[in-house]
């Protein structure tokens, strides 16, 4: 099992920028796949970004994709989210999900069925 700790969360303002950090444990995990998720009230759970450590392959999948970038550190025990030109319509509680299954690489990335470990949660608030 792997654990996922989502960290970054903050209100601001619009036109700020955040950057979301998931850590996860422990070190050696068997982490194939990996995504940013966010839902926001009355809405359903949205897949922003996927990232696959080993290749280091990126997908953003949210709206406006210059906005967001994804990206691990070089330990690759952390996965991050930036978030530039921040709206209003980005505010939600951003999920870090990964996947320990390696078939996950050959299904839909921003699926959350694709992903067998979530973590609590991080909350964005963007005012205007």
């Amino acid at each position: 099992q792997v654990q996922l700790v989502e960290s970054g969360g903050g209100s601001v303002q619009a036109g700020d920028s955040l950057r979301l950090s998931c850590t996860y444990s422990p070190a050696n995990a068997n982490t194939v796949c990996m995504a940013w998720f966010r839902l926001a009230p009355g809405k359903e759970r949205e897949g922003v970004a996927s990232l696959w450590p080993r290749s280091g392959s990126t997908e953003i999948g949210a709206p406006e994709k210059s906005r967001f970038s994804i990206y691990q550190d070089n330990a690759k025990t952390t996965v991050y989210l930036k978030i530039n030109d921040l709206k209003p319509e980005d505010t939600a509680m951003y999920y870090c999900a990964a996947s320990t299954d390696s078939s996950c690489i050959w299904r839909s990335r921003m699926a959350v069925d694709n992903y067998n470990n979530w973590g609590q949660g991080t909350q964005v608030t963007v005012s205007s």
